[in-house]
């Protein structure tokens, strides 16, 4: 039997429990709130590897109007608040996986680091490798999808550090070339030219060139995906019979960019090329059913993609808290 509540009666209900029990001078309700959060990562088993996510925070982007074309804003915003997300401001996470094999930490991507571009929710992921008993000293390999600021960025501290000591250095020769030319500083890239030769440059002579299908490091396999950047690659990441793939930035967001995947994105170098590549990846993830983390995608990142319709859906994957 089911028992019909109406609005009315559910607010009456919890104004006389409010009344009589959240009020009532127990000492619960005069506990200090805490003010504080869980740890920034999360850990899953990837057949013999150990894979720890960490965070290097919250990614604001603003009002998506200008950001993600291809759509009218009233698509967009429809698209948002239909999936209950803020339609004027965009906020994207910063996933980072650091896969132990055993023999080697590996490290994909740095975030932010000093750099206070997209506000002060950035720069985290020191702590929360600190948060998940990760030292970084003890990383073996740093892996990147690509040489944007919010990728190359926690290479080295505010004072020029190495943060990162016995690493090497893994990138695309075509990306890092781009990024670090010292002629595209005079143009609207300035600010992520400064910032990858600020990262990239204090470990050039430790730097390796990944090439495309290119099994790097044993387990990691670049694929290219170029349009976001010249040398954007995502990894398939590999370990038994277990596998998934590190996006990087393939799709920025898990509703505008999966619905409507040919949609362009501002940031993009080349976003038809982006699209081009954004689908063709896509359509191969979800034919063979291969888990996905993605980058910028709400925390932890983990997931499946799926064909729906002309574009694709992704379902996150429950988080487990045992390993």
């Amino acid at each position: 039997m089911t028992y019909p509540v109406s609005r009315r009666s559910l607010f009456a209900l919890t104004a006389g429990l409010g009344a009589t029990t959240l009020f009532s001078g127990n000492a619960l309700a005069r506990e200090p709130k805490l003010g504080t959060q869980s740890p920034y990562f999360h850990r899953f088993m990837l057949g013999d590897a150990e894979v720890t996510v960490v965070s290097d925070g919250p990614l604001p982007l603003g009002n998506p109007k200008g950001t993600f074309t291809g759509a009218s804003d009233d698509e967009i915003k429809k698209m948002l608040t239909d999936n209950f997300l803020n339609p004027d401001n965009i906020v994207l996470e910063q996933n980072s996986p650091v896969v132990n094999t055993g023999d080697k930490l590996v490290l994909f991507d740095t975030g932010m680091g000093t750099a206070r571009t997209f506000g002060p929710t950035t720069g985290r992921q020191q702590k929360s490798m600190a948060e998940a008993g990760i030292k970084p000293e003890d990383i073996d390999a740093v892996v990147f999808t690509h040489a944007h600021i919010d990728h190359i960025g926690g290479v080295v501290d505010g004072s020029g550090k190495v943060l990162f000591p016995n690493a090497q250095y893994y990138i695309a020769q075509s990306d890092f070339d781009y990024w670090t030319d010292e002629g595209r500083m005079s143009g609207p890239l300035k600010e992520f030219v400064v910032h990858a030769r600020k990262n990239l440059l204090p470990v050039r002579d430790r730097l390796v060139f990944y090439r495309d299908g290119q099994e790097f490091l044993p387990g990691i396999q670049a694929l290219a995906a170029p349009g976001h950047t010249v040398g954007h690659h995502i990894f398939m990441i590999s370990s038994g019979d277990k596998s998934f793939a590190f996006l990087g930035d393939l799709t920025h967001h898990q509703i505008l960019l999966m619905e409507r995947p040919r949609m362009e994105f501002s940031y993009d170098t080349d976003p038809k090329q982006a699209a081009e590549s954004r689908v063709r990846m896509l359509d191969m993830l979800a034919a063979n059913k291969i888990m996905v983390m993605s980058y910028h995608y709400p925390w932890p990142g983990l997931g499946h993609v799926v064909k729906s319709g002309e574009g694709f859906h992704y379902l996150p994957q429950p988080m487990q808290m045992l390993l």
